[in-house]
């Protein structure tokens, strides 16, 4: 008995079989009959049975040809009472597989339904390491940009800083103001300076650096040592007797150190008041610091976010900090040199040791810039050590000390952290200490320093301010830190030469730079040419002529003298009448 295939209808117009009733025969000779179901489905949808080759395909009555008919025909056939029970049946066990996970419920309430969005473990770390350099970079611009808005950091963004706000001298009734200059003008300056300045001559001696203080690490930390008999020299231009012979000499018209052009350069970064005297003589200018003049003390945290304790007691104010930091400065960098080796001696000698005092090693290179055909800059600028490069050439050193005071403040303990994340130590430097970094920098480069070594110090124990610890020391090119902390070398000189070219409008006399202390500007006063004489007399301005908020005489000597001033009256109050209450009152 052989199988019949039979013909496979064709539809031109569609999928499945035609719609016209005389259909050809299906395979194996079958009819297609309405018993079959066929319609189109998605693939949620529920199918039924097709064909149940399971079946009995016998029926009672049926003979002959009729039988083998139904017998094709019946395992297609579904329209019997036995096939719709078992349809039912089926129907009722039937369940739709779906892929989809099931929704997942927070279980702790609102703070979890950000997680319900299922999120592959890859996918969320890109999302938070791509939202971290996002961070970074805003973070990066902010710090780029910090110059040009400036506002909002003087004026409130170490809290209540305004109303605490101290200048560094007091505004008498006899200053007149000539100049108010925003920090927004300087950083849009620019001047171009030949980078090959002239030594005019070269004084003073230096120690040769000892490398071995760069192998040192928190874990081989060196106590900080005291140079008690050691002399530290910070005379200003006018008391130099070099610089005093220069300009008899007529070598320049300008006249400064570098601590002071320093200051001048890094002027927008700069937070705390600080004041430079300009004296007009002839067709030439001095810029001179004060007698008691806090500019050679070194600031802590002034550009950090939180301010510092203002209680002068506390080992972490910013008066008690500046003298620490100048004080470990210091130490560290005469400690830092090798120890009884050859000195390498100059033109001349130092010219402020006198023969019977210790002098610190130090050399004084006394170098000209031409501004333009008219002006020219004459600079003491201080070199520390020397060295000698891998090719076997000298050079010279710059010595600084960072210090740490207390890791709870700062935010990141240098202990812990020097060895396997330097950067993050020096990027949390960079913005508590901005502007001290920045004049180190500038002093460097004024110099013409090969190298400069920044010494990480820390205190022994954070409540213990006397006793120190050298935790590391990191070399750097001037240039290449300077281009890193966006120092700006035609802006640096076009500060300078902007304050030169206003002064150089005055007439002869004595002018003060003043920085406020409250707004990020610069002042220019015209003070008496007997004023910060040892003979003049300081009488503070009425507080009804003020024309800024009003402010606290910091200096020392004069709060020692106010206290005498009022024990003097409490005493003759209690020995006296009112008469001579009013007088010795008077009188203090």
């Amino acid at each position: 008995m052989g199988f019949d295939v039979g013909v496979v209808p064709f539809n031109p117009d569609g999928w499945g079989p035609p719609d016209a009733p005389g259909a050809a025969p299906l395979l194996g000779g079958a009819v297609a009959t309405a018993s079959i179901p066929f319609a189109p489905f998605s693939r949620s949808d529920k199918l039924g049975r097709i064909a149940d080759w399971t079946r009995n395909p016998g029926h009672p009555g049926a003979h002959g040809h009729h039988a083998a008919a139904a017998s094709r025909d019946s395992v297609f056939d579904f329209s019997s009472a036995d096939d719709s029970l078992a349809a039912a049946a089926e129907d009722s066990s039937f369940s739709l597989v779906d892929a989809k996970p099931p929704p997942k419920h927070p279980r702790f309430g609102p703070k979890w339904r950000f997680n319900q969005r299922p999120q592959l473990p890859q996918r969320r770390d890109e999302e938070v390491e791509a939202k971290r350099r996002e961070a970074e970079k805003e973070r990066a611009r902010r710090e780029r940009h910090y110059q040009n808005h400036r506002s909002h950091h003087h004026q409130g963004f170490r809290g209540n800083q305004q109303s605490s706000a101290k200048p560094s001298v007091d505004i008498q009734p006899d200053w007149t103001i000539l100049e108010q200059i925003p920090f927004a003008n300087f950083t849009k300056l620019s001047f171009a300076v030949n980078d090959q300045p002239e030594d005019l001559l070269v004084c003073g001696a230096v120690d040769s650096y000892d490398r071995a203080y760069d192998r040192v690490n928190p874990k081989t930390a060196r106590r900080l040592e005291r140079f008690k008999n050691r002399q530290f020299f910070k005379i200003t231009t006018t008391d130099d007797p070099i610089i005093r012979r220069l300009a008899e000499e007529d070598k320049a018209t300008v006249f400064a150190t570098d601590a002071i052009l320093a200051a001048l350069m890094c002027t927008p970064r700069s937070i705390l008041s600080w004041d430079i005297v300009v004296q007009r003589v002839g067709n030439k200018l001095f810029f001179d610091k004060r007698e008691g003049s806090q500019l050679d003390l070194l600031t802590v945290n002034e550009t950090a976010q939180e301010q510092l304790p203002e209680n002068k007691d506390d080992i972490n104010s910013a008066p008690a900090l500046a003298v620490e930091a100048t004080y470990i400065n210091q130490n560290f960098s005469q400690q830092v040199l090798v120890r009884d080796g050859e000195k390498v001696t100059f033109d001349e000698p130092n010219p402020f040791a006198s023969e019977n005092e210790e002098a610190a090693p130090v050399c004084y290179r006394y170098r000209r810039w031409k501004l333009d055909d008219d002006i020219s800059i004459i600079a003491r600028c201080e070199v520390h050590a020397a060295g000698v490069d891998p090719s076997g050439a000298r050079q010279f050193l710059t010595l600084n000390a960072l210090n740490e005071f207390d890791p709870k403040i700062t935010g990141v303990d240098w202990k812990q952290k020097l060895e396997s994340q330097r950067g993050a130590v020096l990027a949390t430097e960079l913005k508590n200490n901005a502007n001290k970094l920045a004049r180190w920098t500038a002093q460097a480069l004024l110099s013409g320093a090969d190298m400069m070594k920044l010494g990480y110090v820390s205190r022994v124990h954070p409540r213990d301010h006397f006793n120190h610890s050298i935790l590391t020391v990191m070399g750097y090119k001037p240039r290449d830190f300077a281009t890193q902390i966006n120092l700006n070398t035609a802006n640096m000189w076009g500060i300078v030469k902007s304050i030169v070219d206003i002064c150089m409008k005055f007439e002869e006399g004595k002018y003060v730079l003043v920085k406020d202390p409250a707004k990020p500007q610069m002042r220019i006063y015209q003070v008496p040419n007997d004023a910060f004489e040892n003979d003049y007399v300081e009488e503070p301005l009425p507080e009804e002529e003020q024309v800024r908020p009003a402010t606290d005489d910091v200096d020392a000597t004069a709060q020692e003298m106010d206290a005498a001033a009022e024990a003097e009256a409490n005493k003759a109050t209690t020995q006296g009448g009112d008469g001579e209450k009013t007088a010795d009152a008077a009188a203090a």
